[in-house]
């Protein structure tokens, strides 16, 4: 089980490596994570919803995600509150004291699925979250050293030097946990290291001579990661790319955005200046396309919009001649009216929608959870992609649809075509259509990019990286493989 300092250290990246490196030697190799918190979330092969982390981890291993990889998601709907995804369901919509009064009681679904996972693996890698060296949660706990305990696994645990305070922070853990579970702790990794490793020898026998952890390597800052999609809203300001690029992307950065991994293919492209917009600032007068990006909470994050005057904004670059595109939240913020009297996406209400399609959502209990294939209208061109979301749009909007997917529309087109939004998630992974789209946008844009092996290839460049720099073998054994 790989642990780490804090978040954000880089355990799910670490893992993802490993999962390549380890599925390369002809492995059985399986991603895990036992809780983990994101609004950034992949639809699986067996229809339900799991942390877009343990999805590339997955494509790693070279399997189909499946809900077994991270049994319990939490989604944020409010600062104190998210909904709470079980096995790729959602079960309840719970307040953080609650959920922690229920955590003992979801170990057993979690230890459901991770025995489901090694009855078909020769090795399941797990990811824990946050740092175990928050005591304060110990009691109840799933995601770290609770889940490490109940399942009987050594741990890895990693550190990023980046950050600094990097001695402080192994020490530290080892300091406040109990000694049953520095006992589990078989080794620790120091991540992010800039610079020449040999300057940080002496660093790492303190470490060692400290906590009796043997040191397992530092890794260096690998740039080339960032090409890779990322889970965490934290990375958001990672995806801003230079500006004075051919065409730029204005993408307003809500409150609760979510399933913003629609922006990493346009990010890699060479002449796309993707302007990730934070609150309390214009959307940028000069954007060839304003992206409007899923959300946890429509209605709430409508109104979030408005409080920045981004509704100002988008209405005068339409009326300029720009483009607006939504996806599923944003696809329901276009129209006219929204409705969620049972509180379904949020606080029950109604609010005015922007207006600019002839469209009426209706918030629903039912969940669309599925993988997508079929037609861009306007270009010809084929996507696919996954729909997740809660609500039925209807309207007179419908009758000119963005997409046909196998045999049914989706979406809607306004009349001047320069509007227009879906319920799909992940278009512009597909090359064909993004090059045409990118097109009609200007039409000197030139998108060469491929970016399935784009990530493909970054996965077996993080592997190399890692087998360069861990002690591979000492981690093998670790996790009990045969010599």
């Amino acid at each position: 089980m790989v642990q780490g300092t804090g978040s954000d250290v880089g355990k799910s990246l670490i893992v993802a490596g490993l999962c390549r490196v380890f599925a390369r030697r002809g492995l059985r190799v399986r991603p895990f994570k036992p809780q983990n918190m994101s609004n950034n979330a992949a639809v699986t092969v067996d229809g339900g919803e799991i942390g877009r982390a343990q999805a590339l981890q997955a494509r790693a291993c070279g399997v189909d995600p499946t809900v077994h990889m991270n049994p319990v998601l939490l989604k944020p709907e409010t600062e104190t509150g998210a909904q709470v995804i079980v096995q790729g369901r959602r079960v309840a919509t719970l307040k953080s004291r609650d959920y922690a009064a229920r955590k003992p009681e979801l170990l057993a679904a979690v230890l459901d699925s991770f025995a489901r996972l090694s009855a078909e693996a020769d090795l399941v890698l797990v990811e824990g979250a946050g740092s175990p060296a928050e005591v304060n949660l110990r009691a109840g706990d799933i995601a770290n050293m609770g889940f490490a305990e109940a399942a009987d696994l050594p741990v890895v645990l990693v550190a990023d030097i980046h950050r600094g305070g990097v001695i402080a922070s192994l020490v530290g853990t080892h300091a406040v946990i109990a000694p049953e579970e520095a006992a589990r702790i078989r080794g620790f990794i120091v991540n992010r290291f800039r610079g020449d490793a040999v300057l940080f020898a002496d660093g790492m026998r303190i470490v060692e001579d400290r906590t009796g952890w043997r040191g397992l390597g530092i890794v260096p800052h690998w740039p080339q990661a960032a090409r890779l999609p990322a889970e965490d809203a934290n990375a958001l300001a990672e995806i801003e790319t230079p500006r004075g690029r051919a065409i730029t992307v204005a993408v307003p950065v809500l409150s609760r955005i979510a399933n913003f991994d629609d922006l990493d293919p346009l990010r890699l492209e060479p002449d796309v200046a993707v302007r990730m917009v934070p609150p309390g600032e214009a959307l940028p007068g000069d954007a060839d396309l304003v992206l409007l990006p899923g959300s946890k909470s429509t209605i709430g994050d409508l109104a979030f919009l408005r409080a920045q005057g981004w509704d100002i904004d988008i209405a005068a670059h339409v009326r300029r001649g720009g483009r607006v595109l939504g996806l599923c939240a944003g696809f329901q913020m276009l129209g006219r009216r929204l409705h969620d009297p049972d509180g379904i996406d949020g606080p029950p209400g109604s609010a005015d929608g922007l207006g600019l399609l002839d469209l009426e959502t209706f918030m629903t209990p039912e969940k669309s959870l599925v993988a997508v294939a079929g037609t861009h209208r306007p270009t010809g061109t084929a996507i696919r992609g996954y729909e997740m979301h809660v609500g039925r749009t209807e309207g007179p909007a419908l009758a000119r649809p963005l997409l046909d997917l196998d045999g049914r529309p989706d979406g809607a087109v306004s009349p001047d075509g320069r509007v227009a939004g879906c319920y799909v998630h992940g278009l512009f992974a597909a090359d064909g259509f993004r090059a045409a789209f990118l097109a009609g946008l200007k039409p000197r844009a030139e998108a060469g990019l491929a970016y399935d092996a784009t990530v493909d290839a970054t996965l077996d460049g993080l592997a190399d990286h890692l087998e360069r720099h861990l002690d591979v073998a000492a981690l093998a054994r670790i996790a009990g493989l045969p010599g």
